[in-house]
Order: C-alpha cells, then structure tokens, then sequence
C-alpha cells in the first residue's frame, strides 16, 4: 500500500484518503471519478475503478492527453498553440488527484470524485491549466501574508425539454419551467422546487454549504447560492456543481443552462463576491475597524480590478455569447465604475467589518471559475502592488456616466488581453497567448458560422 501523507478534508462531509481506503475496501464505493476544469470551464478527466485507483493510483497519477488543453468546445484538434500540437507529437499530462477533494456524488451511487492539478510528465506544473492560473495567484497574495476569500453567485435557466430533445430540435422551441418572471417569487420556486431541492441536498452531502434558492427574470431563471470560501476551493465547488447540476436536471428529464446569453431576455450571471483575509489568522485587510472604513489596501484592490478589467474580460466571458449580455439597463453591467450598493456598476461595494467585500457583475454564468477568480485576484494585487488610486464612485446610473466601457465583442476583448503589458506581467506572455489563441479559434468559428438570424433574414426577403 502506498504511503500517503494525511490530508484533512475540507469540511466533515467530505472524505479524508482513510475514509475513502475504508469505502472502497467495504464495497461503498466502486467508482473515482478523477476531474480537472478545461480552459471551457468543463470537468474533464476519467471514471477509475475504485480499487484500481486505491492501487495504482492513488499517492501517484493518472495520465491524460495534453489535447485537452488546446481543443475546441466540440473537442477538435486546434493548431497554433504551443502547449500542444502535431508537431510535438500530443503527448501526456499528469493528473494529479488533490487529497483535498474526495468528495461524494450522492446522485451517482458509489462515486466519488477527486479534483485535480495538472503537470507535466516531469512534474512541472501546465502553466496554462486554469487552476494553476488560479494557484499562481493565490501564491502572490500568500506572500503578502494574505489569502483570497470569494463566493460565486450563479444563476441559470431551466427547461422542461430533456437535453436529448433539446439537441434534435436544434435548441429551439424549448419549453422553460415558468413561464413568468419568477424574481424572488415563492410560488415560482415552488414550481420547480423538485429539482431545485435536489440539486441543494445533493451539493450539501457532496461537501458544498448551501445558502438559498431563488427565482429570476428571465423564463425558468433562477439561482441557487453558496457560502464563500478561499478561492481555489470556491473553483473547485463551482465546477463540481455545474457538471452534476446538469446531471441531476437529465435524471428529472429536465434541462438547465449557464450561457451568458440562451434567450432575448434576461441573461445568466455570475456575480463574484472577492476580499482578502489574513492568511493565518483569518484578520481583516479590507477594513480599518479603528475608523471604521475601508482599509487603503481595499481601495487600491479595487482600483487594480477597475485598471485591468478590459484588458482581462477575456477570463471573465469567454464566449462569444458572453458579450450578448452587456445590453444598457440590464442588471448586466457596461461601464467600468464602482459605487457602494449599485448594481448599475461594474463593480459593487458590499458590506462592512468582516463582511466588507467587492462584487464583481461582469461575468456571467459561462465563466470559467478558475479563469474569473485568478484574472480579479491577479488584477486586485496589480493594483496593490502598484498603490493605484481609487476614482470617483458612482452614485447614479452607470450605464449613462460617461465612463469607460467594457469590450462590446470577444473580438475587442481578445485585442485588449493581447496587448496588455499587465497580463503579460501577471500571468506570463506564454498564459496570454495561449487564450489569445483560444479567442482567435472562437471568433473564426463564428465568423464561418451561417446563422439562423441570417436565414430569417435574407432567405426569401433579400
């Protein structure tokens, strides 16, 4: 049996490699699932036999394509990255379990699933994997003496057409759970109260703390929050919880979507709450408590997201649908602005004391968790670093003061991330061309796309 060094489990509902060994050795658990977050912010990775993963895997790792990091959402070989290509021969990766991680998938009887980093196979850690991208910057705010708390709000669509059919009819014609605004509406939620329950119960024994459910604007729109945690572990949740929220829908022969974008009216967001904490007593930096405000470094934090958010909106929408979002009078914000309790802004000041936080409403709920969270922390530190003052906020209405704007297209977001010299600093130049390139896919695609808008358009009539 290999040795392993104890790993204390998150929370108490989630496993410790003992109790797991035990599992497994009991005839509870038959299957590891071992999973990292592609750069399209999807669980990938294998289904092991548990007891071939107590045996040869566990205390080392399992191996995988490095393609998984250089292809497309239809999973094509893309040429132009320098991770991997033809030309290097496709060769492998590590995945390396995070004992951390072991976490229950009740929906999946006798599954478990573990989170991964990825390195290469001399051990080197795969710079452009969005959770070393994440890691790399919590080690940053580490030697500040900091660590990085945040908490996603993900909302998301639900329809009472199955995946499968959703697929045949082209995603046209589905039938959303409501059919109403269901904002905070009780009896909206109690509508389709059956999956919703599920996916919370399910999430709590999978080692998620689960804070409410509640409804939203657009048709079957709705949202279902959890408490924050530091940042790499709020990554992991999200994607652990996007994956299986998706499966349990299929079991209800239902369906749920994060795009930014499904439909013409209200899209999915993801708004992410971030503050910095001290690292080892669990201190406060965000605030002054003898004055009673908000610390310098606070200010200086959120004047860093403010500087880097055009050139880092690449991380926090990936999508060319991501940009279908930014619409004036949306909830979805335009201007590059802070204000204290205004939604109209980009960035949001909520809080005092220990619950002094910034909201960032930029992304939506196509987000890769890894990529968002590591492009605010590295943008907040920037401006730590640097000691950037904090502007004016804005008290009124942001989408008409004048101020800067965020990249209307993926286009001009992908121009703005491959020109920043503060990219390069923070992430490296090898990381920055990496998604430039990931961008320069999406956008051609797009543009050799035949749409039905134009169809409609141009069919008969033009």
């Amino acid at each position: 049996m290999n040795t392993i060094h104890p790993v204390p489990a998150r929370n108490d509902r989630m496993l410790t490699v003992d109790r797991l060994r035990s599992m497994i050795l009991e005839g509870e658990i038959d299957t590891v699932v071992l999973a990292f977050t592609d750069m399209q912010g999807r669980l990938q990775g294998k289904l092991l036999h548990a007891r071939f993963f107590l045996d040869s895997v566990l205390g080392h790792a399992t191996e995988g394509c490095n393609y998984l990091l250089a292809v497309d959402v239809d999973m094509n070989t893309i040429d132009g990255y320098a991770h991997a290509s033809w030309a290097s021969g496709y060769g492998d990766m590590e995945f390396v379990p995070d004992l951390a991680t072991i976490r229950l998938m009740p929906h999946r009887p006798g599954t478990v699933m573990i989170q991964c980093d990825l390195t290469s196979t001399t051990g080197d850690a795969v710079r452009v994997s969005p959770r070393t991208m994440l890691r790399a910057q919590t080690d940053r705010a580490a030697a500040h003496g900091w660590k990085a708390v945040a908490g996603t709000e993900l909302e998301f669509v639900i329809y009472n057409t199955p995946y499968e059919q959703a697929w045949d009819r082209g995603y046209r014609d589905l039938v959303p759970a409501n059919q109403y605004n269901v904002d905070y509406s009780i009896l909206g939620s109690s509508i389709v109260e059956p999956l919703l329950r599920d996916i919370r119960n399910t999430m709590y024994a999978s080692g998620l703390t689960v804070e409410s459910a509640k409804g939203e604007c657009n048709f079957g729109q709705h949202e279902i929050a959890f408490l924050y945690d530091e940042v790499i572990t709020t990554a992991d949740n999200h994607s652990y919880y996007k994956t299986a929220s998706k499966d349990i829908a299929r079991q209800h022969g239902q369906s749920i979507t994060f795009m930014a974008k499904p439909d013409q009216r209200e899209g999915n967001s993801c708004h992410v709450h971030m503050s910095l904490r001290g690292r080892d007593d669990d201190s406060l930096v965000f605030w002054d408590e003898a004055t009673g405000q908000r610390s310098a470094v606070y200010d200086h934090f959120i004047a860093g997201v403010l500087a880097t958010m055009r050139d880092f909106t690449l991380f926090y929408a990936p999508n060319i649908n991501s940009y279908k979002r930014f619409v004036k009078g949306s909830f979805a914000p335009t201007a590059v602005a802070w204000g204290v309790d205004n939604r109209t802004t980009a960035v949001r000041l909520v809080g005092s004391g220990r619950s002094a936080r910034m909201e960032n409403r930029l992304p939506g709920g196509d987000m890769n968790p890894y990529l968002g969270l590591a492009a605010m922390l590295a943008g907040g530190l920037y401006g730590i670093e640097n000691e950037l003052e904090l502007g004016e906020q804005t008290d009124g209405n942001a989408y008409e003061s004048g101020a800067p704007t965020v990249p209307a297209t993926m286009r001009d977001a992908r121009e703005a991330l491959a020109g920043s010299e503060i990219a390069a600093e923070v992430f490296g130049q090898d990381v920055v061309d990496h998604y430039v390139h990931y961008a320069d896919v999406e956008i051609a695609a797009f543009d050799a796309a035949v749409t039905d808008w134009e169809l409609r358009r141009g069919f008969e009539r033009l």
